[in-house]
């Protein structure tokens, strides 16, 4: 019976560490003042699906949020990194550090079209407000919007949907790049997010 645990083990870290080998640390999404936890949850599910480990959210609005729609997330929260800011700022300085491009989603005439972004390079990218979108201040702090093109009268999309949209055409970009051919992670944020996820290298046998 020991053998079988060990072997189940193994079995699990070697699981674990091939999902960690795709994961993609030079793209993120930032969501702010998002206030349905299930919208949250769903955007988690799908960063997860793609190999967005890290996201961050921005609540000026509301107090963070302590739990997610887990119907939604289907434990999606166990496996994405949230980070949680209440000062649109401090989170931009965070991700000045992380990444080269900010784009906010937001119909304007200077938006750029989805497809016709680069999501090859290091770029994060943010979702607003179920009803009032990205903020102006957040819009002064990114480096430009960008628009999913849309042939109907409704020119809006739910979060969620226009997130999954978003950034399944940034995987699509990545894997004809090779990117989730290659490891991204470094070494030590592949074994720490193991221990985050419950398995221990002691407990190998």
């Amino acid at each position: 019976m020991p053998h079988i645990c060990g072997t189940m083990t193994n079995e699990r870290r070697e699981k674990l560490l091939n999902v960690l080998r795709k994961r993609q640390e030079n793209i993120t999404v930032v969501l702010e003042n998002v206030f349905d936890p299930h919208n949250i949850s769903a955007v988690m599910r799908t960063c997860d699906a793609v190999g967005i480990q890290e996201m961050y959210t921005i609540n000026t609005k509301i107090a963070p949020h302590k739990q997610w729609g887990f119907k939604s997330s289907s434990s999606a929260n166990k496996w994405v990194t949230i980070h949680q800011f209440t000062d649109a700022a401090a989170c931009f300085t965070e991700l000045r550090k992380r990444f080269s491009r900010i784009l906010t989603t937001h119909l304007a005439t200077d938006s750029i079209n989805l497809y016709d972004i680069d999501f090859t390079g290091s770029i994060a990218l943010v979702f607003g407000n179920e009803t009032r979108g990205v903020s102006e201040e957040i819009r002064g702090l990114a480096d430009g919007n960008f628009n999913i093109p849309q042939q109907g009268i409704i020119r809006s999309l739910n979060i969620s949907v226009a997130c999954a949209v978003t950034i399944y055409e940034a995987y699509r970009q990545k894997n004809v790049a090779g990117h989730y051919n290659k490891q991204s992670l470094p070494e030590e944020k592949m074994h720490e997010l193991l221990n985050e996820w419950g398995f221990k290298e002691e407990d190998m046998p």
